[in-house]
């Protein structure tokens, strides 16, 4: 009995250090009231495809910053369907998707499936780190609180849509636009809007166009059909998204130009051995 009642008291001796830990944590996070204002300028670390870190600009002073008003009503539905369906009716978490989270990570036995907003990928995006721990997912929930008692749901989705990774070193939908369509985001059509949403599960990966393009198409045929049954796009509009074929002249010039760039090295390396 002695030996129960000492590992009670070590555990909640181990609880109350560990609740005081994540207190102490919370305090330290930087202020989000800043981010309302939309002429600020945030400096974060965003990864390349190499693991390397570079400096990024969160705000108007970004070449590629897309404001609310410039980015079609189309590209913010095909996100919101695609990454936070509830998102409108929410307050930062959705308590439902992270029951089933659990739910679906206790069957698999890791940390296999998020649960997060939109809101919550922002504030991670924007402070934290990425890696799966239970105190980092404290921080990234608390943060979300803030900010959705601080920013409105539609300076939320502009921050969120100027910092999500759509390629290798392309971050947010300006860049996107114009690394794969050479316009800039104002013009996206709805398919080439469903098209960039399509690729936010794993621009890197699973839907990189470059080697899934086909997977990425299918994707966003889902999306076009989702904004078809919230009202976004009338049954004409739908259609007609439906029967565009992407025009990724951008993203195949950008292919072409890495392959020459590679001859080019690889025919400087072997003839330059020579001399």
């Amino acid at each position: 009995m002695k030996i129960i009642k000492w590992l009670l008291l070590g555990v909640c001796g181990a609880t109350v250090l560990y609740g005081l830990f994540i207190v102490m944590q919370l305090c330290r996070l930087p202020s989000v009231a800043s981010l309302a204002d939309r002429s600020m300028n945030l400096t974060i670390q965003v990864k390349d495809w190499k693991g390397k870190l570079h400096p990024f600009v969160v705000g108007p002073q970004n070449r590629w910053w897309a404001a609310s008003k410039d980015i079609p009503p189309e590209m913010k539905w095909a996100v919101v369907v695609a990454e936070d369906a509830n998102f409108y009716q929410h307050e930062g978490i959705d308590v439902q998707a992270i029951k089933n989270a659990i739910k679906y990570d206790l069957e698999k036995k890791r940390f296999a499936r998020g649960a997060s907003t939109i809101t919550q990928q922002t504030a991670k995006n924007l402070f934290l780190s990425r890696e799966k721990t239970i105190s980092r997912k404290i921080e990234e929930i608390y943060l979300a609180k803030r900010i959705e008692q601080e920013l409105t749901k539609g300076r939320i989705l502009e921050i969120y849509l100027n910092i999500v990774e759509l390629g290798p070193m392309v971050y947010g939908v300006g860049h996107g636009a114009h690394y794969y369509f050479d316009k800039p985001a104002s013009d996206l059509t709805p398919r080439e809007c469903a098209f960039l949403a399509a690729m936010l599960p794993g621009p890197k990966k699973v839907y990189n166009p470059y080697r899934n393009l086909d997977r990425v198409l299918k994707r966003s045929d889902m999306l076009l059909l989702l904004l078809r049954q919230r009202g976004v796009l009338t049954e004409a509009e739908y259609r007609s998204a439906l029967a565009e074929v992407p025009n990724i002249s951008g993203m195949q010039r950008k292919v072409d130009q890495s392959f020459s760039g590679k001859v080019k090295s690889f025919l400087k390396n072997i003839f330059g051995g020579f001399r």
